[in-house]
Parts: structure tokens; C-alpha cells; sequence
């Protein structure tokens, strides 16, 4: 199979599944907004994108595989949105952005540019801006392949240290992947906010 009918696969499995409680949290934590500016880096076809714009926010949308922007912009959604070819740690964080969210795709780069990345991140926060996503424990199933990043608790909460947690959630769990395999979850759900 290739790795575009594997990629389209994944999205149509993953298609008509509600956004990650994460963003939620963070959207209904921000209030009634209006043309807000969010970033959503690995957007995949558009899952967490469709209730951001619902909400009236612009949104950056980011992701390395030309397939999910397509399938992204086929949906004919309402509002803004700016799609981005490019893998997320490349892309330069916009002026303005109030709102970054990262569901289970910011721990796909390596070590260095995901520290990178997560330092961009604070400092283009303002002042109640706000981060939700996922990062990976060492105890996942992926622990130690290439290409990805795996954080204990104790280095999550140094990484957030000086901003506010409105969640951080670890979980632990038995599973299975949307493409149907079984796999062992160590996630932190995160939503932090810049004082």
C-alpha cells in the first residue's frame, strides 16, 4: 500500500470524530471570540479546524501531507482559513496567533526541533494566549522510534513551567491506533495558558 492510500485511509477513519477534548477546553475557556487567529500544527483533513472556524476564529492550518490539506479545503468550510504545506516545526508561528493546537502530531519531530518548536510556541503566545494538545510519555508503545519525542511528567511540567495549566491529564492505557492496531498510550493532554 502506499503511503497516500494509507494517509487516506487513516483520514477516513478518522473523518466524522468529534475534536479533541483538548481544544475544546481551550475554545470554551477563551469565551465568545471573533476573528481570533489559532494555529492548528498537523491539522491532518480537519477535525479540530472545523470547530475553531465554527467558533468564528481564523485558523492557520499546517500539515506535511499535501493529501490532508486537499481533503481539508474539499470540505468547502465556511471562514478562514490559510492551508501550509510544510512540516510544522518549520513553519513560523504568525503574528497575532492567540490559540495554538496540536492534537497527538507535535511529538512526530525529532528531540531538538520539538524543543525548538515548543519555545517558538511560548514566545509567540501573548498575554492569554493559549497551547492544547498532546505530548507523548516514555511508557507509549512508540517510545524510542525514530523521528518522534517522548517526555517523562516531571519534563512536561518544567516545559510548561510559568504558565498557567487549566488541564494536564495523564493517561495510560491499552488501545488500539486508528488504523486498527493495538498499541499502549502514554499521553499528556495538555491546555496551558500564557499570564
Amino acid at each position: 500500500m502506499s503511503q497516500d492510500q494509507g494517509w487516506g485511509s487513516y483520514y477516513d477513519k478518522l473523518r466524522d470524530r468529534p475534536p479533541r477534548k483538548t481544544l475544546i477546553a481551550a475554545l470554551d475557556a477563551f469565551g465568545e471570540r471573533s476573528d481570533a487567529l489559532a494555529v492548528d500544527l498537523g491539522c491532518g483533513d480537519g477535525r479540530d479546524v472545523i470547530e475553531i472556524l465554527r467558533r468564528g476564529w481564523r485558523v492557520v492550518a499546517v500539515d506535511s501531507e499535501p493529501q490532508a490539506l486537499s481533503r481539508l479545503m474539499e470540505r468547502g468550510l465556511p471562514g478562514s482559513i490559510t492551508p501550509i504545506e510544510s512540516r510544522f516545526e518549520d513553519v513560523p508561528m504568525p503574528i497575532g496567533v492567540e490559540l495554538v493546537n496540536s492534537s497527538f502530531a507535535m511529538p512526530l519531530c525529532e528531540p531538538e526541533a520539538f524543543h525548538r518548536l515548543w519555545e517558538r510556541i511560548r514566545e509567540a503566545l501573548p498575554e492569554g494566549g493559549r497551547f492544547s494538545g498532546q505530548w507523548y510519555g516514555p511508557k507509549d508503545t512508540w517510545a524510542g522510534r525514530p523521528g518522534m519525542t517522548f517526555v517523562s511528567r516531571d519534563e512536561a511540567l518544567r516545559m510548561l513551567d510559568g504558565l498557567d495549566l487549566e488541564m494536564f491529564e495523564e493517561e495510560e492505557d491499552d488501545g488500539v491506533t486508528p488504523r486498527g492496531n493495538a498499541k499502549h498510550w502514554h499521553i499528556f493532554h495538555i491546555v496551558a495558558r500564557k499570564p
